[in-house]
């Protein structure tokens, strides 16, 4: 079942959950784009194809906000948003991670190389060919018995920035195999949330701001939400 976060004539949001795919690949499996076309076409009596247009993307281990278009103008105008990190468009996320953190709050800025084979990125502290400058800002926000709780926000949107940023300093995710994490969750995701998103409106010029709810059948998602969904 699709989980609307946001409709109008030319946008459409969903909460992504784990192990969906975004976009079909090889395996052949439904898209959530997929899903979401055939959702639109059902509930608007569509005759032909739906227009759909993909903005961003979220890895497949990831929850959270998807946002697509249903225009191509919407489309055209999200796209120039997105690549250019315009000011108009803030991306926040939750990431669960096992130590804490030296700082409450801090700066992180890389320089990302990414591995198109492997399907991975290295974050490394000074530029080397082929890198991109990557920053985000993160603050702790919860805290459990074993785990905390990270509030980031996302100030370039390079190849799994915020999964190789923390663990270069020594924070994977939660569930994180492919950078460190010393075992999998249950689910076969990891604990990165795509907790909101908000922007100007391509096409109406409103400010927008959409915010998903964390997998709540996951007991440690429960747990930090119930503590902090609120006020975040």
């Amino acid at each position: 079942m699709l989980e609307i976060l946001y409709e109008d004539n030319h946008l459409i949001a969903v909460n992504k959950q784990v192990s969906d795919i975004v976009q079909s690949d090889e395996s052949g499996e439904e898209s959530l784009s997929d899903a979401v076309k055939a959702y639109i076409k059902k509930k608007y009596n569509k005759a032909g194809d739906v227009f759909l247009g993909v903005t961003h993307r979220l890895d497949r281990p990831v929850s959270g906000v998807v946002l697509f278009a249903r225009t191509s103008k919407a489309l055209v105008r999200l796209n120039q948003m997105f690549q250019e990190h315009d000011k108009e468009i803030t991306k926040i996320y939750w990431a669960i991670i096992s130590e804490l953190p030296p700082e409450d709050k801090g700066v992180l800025t890389h320089y990302v190389l990414r591995d198109a084979q492997k399907n991975k990125s290295y974050a490394f502290d000074k530029e080397k060919k082929g890198t991109k400058k990557a920053v985000l800002e993160y603050k702790l926000i919860s805290r459990s018995q074993k785990y905390y709780l990270l509030e980031i926000k996302l100030c370039t949107g390079r190849h799994h920035q915020i999964r190789c940023q923390l663990a270069k300093i020594g924070y994977p995710i939660k569930g994180d195999l492919k950078y460190g994490a010393p075992r999998s969750n249950a689910n076969g995701g990891i604990s990165l949330h795509a907790r909101s998103i908000s922007f100007l409106h391509p096409v109406t010029k409103e400010q927008i701001a959409i915010t998903a709810t964390p997998p709540l059948n996951d007991t440690l998602w429960k747990e930090f939400f119930n503590h902090v969904g609120k006020e975040h």
